[in-house]
């Protein structure tokens, strides 16, 4: 079957645009890894916090749970900003977005604090709990979604293909570009004279289209980008997420 014939071309904020040619997107498994998406919530402004980083760090470059892709984000929370130093990566949304997570799964709002395919949460550098999560999350099979990414210059072209969410509820659609990696010597605050380092920095996390039940999604998408690294690489995340529970029920990576 000709794919450019199922490509969908559709006006969103962010621009859409309808690709020259069909591409083959990442394998929804990686060599039989069902893919799972971690969300550690952390901010420069937390001393707590460089050693989830480092955790999340060596649970993607390791891939260290048998039968798990581990699909990583680090979302910089703000509300650490008024105590000494501004994290330059923040945002409000990211701090929104936490909130939400804490309210549905009956926690506290803390960094360093990971979502393991919003399900369950845990301190962010508590790595056999995380495992535990993760392991958890391995019984719950996921929807296949395919991303496929051509970046040029500062915009990135991406096309994204999510099966039917058939036997489930309503769910959203968000497309995430995160810069592969990013540093910061940290001049004041509780981390004053440190230098951080981070992985999979989110710098736009946009919903691109809500899914009703027995729908699937095929769509082009052009978004600006701005490396958080000169000349740093790309990560493009789609994921699906049920509106009700806001439970991952599907998630697909492609690195540029």
């Amino acid at each position: 079957m000709n794919l450019k014939a199922l490509f969908l071309t559709t006006t969103l904020i962010l621009g859409v645009v309808k690709l020259g040619s069909a591409r083959h997107g990442n394998p929804v498994e990686s060599a039989g890894r069902a893919p799972v998406l971690l969300e550690l919530f952390t901010s420069e402004g937390c001393s707590s916090c460089p050693s989830a980083d480092r955790l999340l760090q060596k649970l993607d470059r390791k891939q260290p749970v048998d039968g798990a892709d581990l699909i990583v984000l680090s979302e910089h929370v703000d509300y650490w900003n008024h105590l000494g130093w501004v994290d330059p990566y923040s945002s409000a949304e990211f701090s929104k977005r936490q909130q939400d997570y804490a309210s549905l799964l009956g926690s506290e709002v803390y960094t360093p604090q990971l979502v393991i395919d919003g399900r369950r949460q845990a301190v962010g550098s508590d790595q056999p709990a995380i495992e535990n999560a993760i392991h958890d999350s391995l019984r719950s099979p996921k929807i296949p979604v395919a991303v496929s990414a051509k970046r040029e210059a500062d915009e990135v072209e991406v096309h994204l293909d999510v099966a039917p969410v058939e036997g489930r509820a309503a769910a959203s659609v968000y497309l995430v570009l995160a810069a592969d990696e990013a540093r910061s010597h940290v001049m004041r605050g509780e981390n004053a004279g440190r230098e951080l380092e981070h992985v999979a920095v989110v710098q736009s996390l946009v919903k691109v289209a809500d899914l009703s039940r027995g729908s699937a999604l095929q769509k082009d998408v052009r978004a600006a980008f701005k490396p958080l690294v000169p000349g740093g690489n790309l990560r493009v995340v789609v994921f699906v997420q049920d509106r009700g529970s806001r439970r991952i029920i599907g998630v697909g990576q492609n690195r540029l």
